[in-house]
């Protein structure tokens, strides 16, 4: 802290918040544009300065005739933008629309983030409180905790649903001191929000003896998926609000920054590596402005990339040598996995049967991932509170209640072959109709009956072939084949003229075979369609 108190205390005048004066101009005349009717300690507190500071600004966009004052509320004296203050801020509007906290400038928060490094120590009783909500065995807890201490990223990969994540999220926990978060740094008199209440969590109250710029906060700890771009890796320019977005690894500086799901993302695991070579080597990031001015940040967060894809598809040999520290999360035992189940159940409210753990366990094994990884207990007892819901019945965990939840929880891809392959044989057949039940006749039957239906298709074929344009209607030749089966051969010097003049054949109405001693029925025989 003593390292860093000039860049903390409270600043007493203009020339102590270490940016230009016109810019803290600017973002008076703005806000009192925003604001309307304004005073002295509204602004000050909306644009973080101490009100004495706030009180020379005043006066000097007063000399300036940009504000009036149109009164005093006990020592609080009552503002107002004056004709031209109100066509100077919107000309200053047109620039940048950003009225908010005063910046503090780059080299102030370059210093305090280096003063800000981890140095706690992680032992095993730290490691041991941080999960203690998470059935995380010893060995995996002394792989996790050298490479918390080790420089450089780490790499947790492993099968889906063994917990990465949610062990990712828990190294925070080993660093239990808070950190200064600038809410805005300023760089060439361009305003870059750093600050972001959804990721950074401040710790209550505020030292009131720190320059209001600077929130007091926990370490942060940033998660990125699939969703990250390599857009969020460096500044966003607002062109509508004139001001810059910090990137996600400037925001999780002196803290975490996990990129979950590793290789999913929309670039590849090289182009991302590739873009962090020079930042985990050398711990400072390099970051661009639009129109080409470049400046160095430090880079101090420790990057965990967690991925349940094999490695061998994410990169090379040279792609892991830059991540010094890979850590398997494997499948649980069967008493980790128990232990989780009983967790889950005391949550949900769920009681558990005897036996029913063990039947849990083999039904993860032969219709699950094939082996026990700890989000099942958790799935299934929520699954198994709508559905004792639904059934208005109490919160048993049974072997009945667990085949209820599997039939809606696993897919069934066996089952589905098994129809799929029963739809083929009553599929219809390639000439429109459904297929006849086949009667017991006898193989001979089947071949002459197979004749008679090709040698009439085959005769249909050839009198619509020779029928005149005009007539009307048409047979795909490829289509009788497909479905009769291929004709037999033969020449053009086989072919005779009355084949040209032969009548048109009827084709002949096949009925299904009656059943054995079946009563005869009336009526023209029914149509296959």
């Amino acid at each position: 802290m003593a390292d860093i108190e000039q860049y903390l205390k409270v600043p007493r005048t203009v020339d102590e918040l270490g940016v230009p004066a016109a810019m803290v101009q600017d973002l008076t005349l703005r806000r009192a544009l925003f604001e309307g009717r304004t005073s002295t300690l509204r602004l000050s507190q909306s644009l973080c300065v101490n009100p004495v500071v706030m009180t020379e600004v005043v006066e000097e966009l007063r000399e300036l005739r940009y504000i009036e004052v149109h009164g005093l509320e006990g020592r609080d004296y009552q503002l107002g933008l004056t004709d031209f203050g109100r066509e100077v801020a919107g000309e200053r509007m047109r620039l940048c629309r950003f009225a908010g906290a005063v910046p503090v400038p780059l080299e102030s928060y370059r210093q305090v983030v280096l003063a800000q490094k981890v140095s706690s120590e992680v032992s095993l009783d730290l490691m041991a409180n941080a999960f203690a909500d998470l059935v995380v065995n010893q060995e995996l807890l002394d792989e996790l905790g050298p490479a918390l201490l080790a420089e450089g990223a780490m790499f947790l990969y492993g099968p889906p649903g063994t917990g990465k994540t949610s062990i990712a999220e828990r190294l925070i926990r080993i660093h239990d001191d808070p950190v200064f978060i600038p809410r805005c740094v300023e760089v060439d008199s361009q305003v870059i929000t750093v600050f972001d209440p959804i990721v950074h969590v401040p710790i209550e109250p505020q030292p009131e003896d720190i320059d209001p710029r600077w929130v007091l906060c926990r370490r942060p700890c940033i998660i990125a998926g699939g969703e990250l771009t390599a857009s969020m890796l460096d500044l966003t320019h607002e062109v509508t609000n004139g001001i810059y977005l910090a990137p996600l690894q400037m925001q999780a500086n002196n803290g975490i920054f996990v990129i979950d799901d590793f290789g999913r993302q929309s670039l590849t695991p090289e182009q991302l590596l590739n873009r962090w070579i020079v930042p985990l080597d050398r711990r400072v990031d390099y970051l661009s402005l639009s129109y080409g001015v470049k400046f160095q940040i430090p880079f101090d967060c420790k990057v965990v990339f967690s991925t349940n894809l094999q490695p061998s598809s994410l990169g090379d040999e040279a792609f892991f040598r830059r991540i010094q520290n890979k850590i398997l999360v494997p499948s649980i035992t069967d008493e980790e996995f128990d232990t989780v189940l009983g967790r889950a159940a005391e949550r949900f409210g769920v009681t558990i049967e005897p036996g029913a753990a063990a039947y849990l366990r083999r039904i993860s094994r032969e219709q699950g991932d094939g082996d026990l990884r700890p989000y099942l207990p958790i799935e299934v007892c929520k699954i198994l509170k709508a559905v004792c819901t639904y059934r208005r019945e109490p919160l048993v965990l049974s072997p009945s209640t667990i085949d209820a939840v599997a039939r809606v929880y696993f897919t069934h891809a066996r089952a589905m072959s098994d129809e799929r392959a029963a739809a083929m044989e009553h599929a219809p057949a390639a000439g429109g109709g459904r297929r006849p039940p086949a009667a017991d006749t006898g193989p001979a039957d089947d071949d002459h009956g197979a004749e008679e239906a090709r040698a009439e298709l085959l005769a249909l074929a050839q009198a619509a072939a020779s029928r005149p344009t005009g007539s009307g209607g048409s047979i795909d030749l490829d289509r009788v084949q497909d479905t009769a089966g291929p004709p037999p051969a033969r020449k053009l010097s086989d072919r005779r003229p009355a084949d040209d003049a032969a009548p048109r054949p009827t084709p002949r109405r096949v009925a299904p075979p009656k059943a054995p001693g079946a009563a005869p029925t009336g009526g023209p025989p029914p149509k296959i369609f």
